[in-house]
């Protein structure tokens, strides 16, 4: 497919740093931070003293307060003040933001050595999330000494309690074969288990592997069907593909018209590999079929499913498995 270049391409290696439960209670990424929190030290401290008296609200709130808001807010040291509190309780989730800040330098002073501290407490008390993301600074010799079959331990820990970013990554380590003997019958295996969760750039792998028939017999139907739902959740390589296949018909009908607005797509979230695939439709196309890309293209995509935590799960796939 044209988005893989060769083979794979998938979007940037395994070690996605992954808030699912941000603190205390999943956020979604469509929920806003609530006006006040960001307006006035006195809702702030107010926001505390209901979460010291152990409203779960009120703790998810600040916690989005942390991690959203700009460092030099009114009340984001007292908020601050408060994370620490539960740190030295020994509170798992309390661990792993305060990790997560100091991975991203936000409030803190950037430290890795840090973050990795944090996050090895999280995950000494099995906070999933943190396994991953300590698994990363494993693979990449972040704070701590770099070490894969620690990474991959770790990986395969926060896999088995159902983190799907956790699962690409150890998928993408298989396909790439870091770190274990390359494997791509496990690595579709990963990617599914990810896919079937919603993680679009699992459902992007994945349907590379169908479409290659690596890891699994070749299956262009599959291939459509796991790239249609990455694409529709934005993610601009799997648009390019599936472009490619309704330009061809393989999986899908033959279809001129949804396969321009694909590339259409996502040449407007900066996917060029389609560019050229997309000017040669424009020249077989009519003008009435072109108008009808266009407006298709602009047509609003399903809503993405791609929890807020995920936008903290940073992706180590910086090479393309599979080549």
């Amino acid at each position: 497919m044209l988005a893989q270049t060769g083979a794979f391409r998938s979007l940037s290696t395994a070690f996605t740093f992954f808030c699912v439960s941000l603190l205390f209670a999943p956020l979604s990424s469509s929920a806003p931070l609530p006006p006040q929190i960001t307006k006035s030290v006195l809702s702030i401290s107010d926001l505390r003293v209901r979460a010291e008296s152990g409203d779960p609200a009120a703790k998810s709130q600040l916690s989005s307060f942390l991690l959203a808001a700009d460092p030099s807010s009114d009340g984001y040291g007292l908020a601050l003040d408060w994370l620490r509190s539960l740190v030295a309780s020994h509170e798992a989730d309390a661990q792993f933001v305060l990790g997560y800040l100091y991975q991203k330098g936000h409030g803190v002073p950037q430290d890795y050595t840090k973050a990795a501290e944090n996050y090895q407490t999280a995950a000494l008390q099995g906070h999933a999330i943190a396994e991953n993301n300590l698994a990363g600074f494993y693979q990449d010799g972040l704070g701590v000494p770099k070490d894969l079959p620690k990474a991959i331990e770790l990986y395969r820990a926060a896999a088995d309690k159902g983190n799907r970013v956790a699962r690409f990554n150890l998928a993408f380590l298989y396909s790439d074969g870091t770190g274990v003997p390359r494997d791509l019958s496990l690595a579709a295996k990963w990617f599914r288990a990810s896919a079937e969760l919603g993680y679009a750039p699992a459902q992007h792998n994945l349907a590379i592997l169908y479409f290659t028939g690596r890891g699994v017999s070749l299956d262009y139907y599959q291939a459509a069907y796991w790239d249609a739902l990455a694409a529709e959740q934005g993610e601009a390589r799997a648009q390019t593909d599936l472009g490619y296949l309704y330009e061809t018909g393989r999986g899908v009908p033959l279809d001129y018209v949804t396969a321009y607005a694909w590339y259409k797509r996502a040449m407007a979230a900066g996917e060029r590999s389609g560019a050229e695939r997309l000017k040669s439709l424009s020249r077989i196309m009519t003008r009435k079929q072109r108008d009808q890309a266009i407006t298709l293209a602009a047509m609003p995509l399903s809503p993405p499913t791609t929890a807020f935590a995920d936008t903290m799960a940073t992706d180590n796939s910086t090479t393309a498995p599979g080549n």
